[in-house]
């Protein structure tokens, strides 16, 4: 981040407290405006939120105050909403971040649309020469199984050939994008001589891995839907690491909650009435190699039951 935007947010945390009668949560109060890093030049940050559990059971009953007295009602109010898919009550909560990634994840992460987003214009302002290298032990092959995947780690030799090429890329096209802008930084063309290309224009030619950032404004049903996707083992390292942190916040934040996802949508497993079927006939006693093949269930259906279900591989 820039100098003045440092110092701006090294005032906003020092300030003192602002009195409110608005439902607060503490331990996110005490991570707003904190930089949250991710990846090597990217962060999270909270700027704002709204509601906290006590909102949620509040909605959920279309009541005033805070909730009920006990803990104990509130969470097992908030459980049978997330068990029986009850989500409007979590809409009444808010989160608001900035967040800073490389484009190429923005690209990905923008296909939510659930959330209000704002982002950097790089038709306004000029982008900073910052942007993604992986970890050595994250680049990878493509995976033979799975088209958007990865596979084996590259050795060490051919991992950093391929980091050097995406390096030398991604420098001569910030290079080349900084020549065509003729730009000192102040709106001063470096060669009075030369002409000034349009932001607009000289942008074309930057890598995906440049950053960007924006604001991302997304109500609690719609973050824990994101978060059941990006932060999944399948999803891509890149931005299953941004749904990590944002993850951890959202504990901070709804805590009750939070432990509902955890137990009805991460721990919990949905069947088919295929699925149920097999499940009860196993219940019953009968034998996993002999009732999943003659299912009709799909390898990828039968792979995953045996995973649920800690069965094991085949006998047979």
């Amino acid at each position: 981040m820039s100098d003045d935007r440092q110092a701006e947010l090294k005032a906003l945390l020092e300030q003192p407290p602002v009195p409110t009668r608005r439902p607060t949560v503490p331990a996110l109060e005490e991570a707003l405006f904190r930089i949250h890093p991710v990846l090597d030049h990217g962060f999270v940050r909270v700027v704002d939120y709204m509601g906290d559990d006590a909102a949620i059971v509040q909605a959920a009953r279309v009541s005033y105050g805070s909730g009920t007295k006990a803990v104990r009602n509130d969470r097992g109010l908030i459980r049978y909403l997330i068990r029986h898919r009850h989500t409007t009550p979590f809409e009444m909560c808010e989160l608001k971040l900035h967040v800073k990634l490389p484009m190429f994840i923005a690209r990905q992460w923008i296909r939510h649309r659930t959330a209000n987003v704002n982002e950097y214009s790089a038709r306004y302002s000029i982008l900073d020469r910052e942007f993604y290298l992986p970890a050595p032990e994250h680049v990878a092959e493509q995976s033979a199984s799975n088209r958007q995947g990865r596979d084996r780690v590259l050795t060490t030799a051919e991992s950093a050939r391929v980091l050097e090429l995406l390096r030398r890329d991604a420098m001569q096209a910030y290079d080349t994008y900084s020549g065509l802008l003729n730009d000192t930084g102040d709106g001063t063309p470096a060669d009075p001589g030369a002409p000034q290309l349009a932001r607009e224009l000289a942008r074309m030619n930057l890598t995906l891995n440049y950053y960007t950032q924006w604001y991302w404004k997304i109500d609690l049903h719609n973050l824990l839907h994101f978060l059941s996707l990006r932060a999944d083992s399948h999803a891509q390292y890149e931005i299953r690491a941004y749904a990590d942190v944002i993850g951890e916040l959202c504990a901070k934040w709804v805590p009750l909650a939070w432990e509902a996802y955890e137990d009805y949508r991460i721990g919990g497993a949905h069947f088919s009435r295929e699925e149920l079927d097999i499940l009860r006939q196993l219940l019953a006693g009968g034998d996993a190699d002999t009732l999943l093949p003659a299912s009709g269930l799909s390898f990828r259906e039968r792979k995953r039951m045996r995973q649920v279900l800690q069965l094991g591989p085949p006998k047979r």
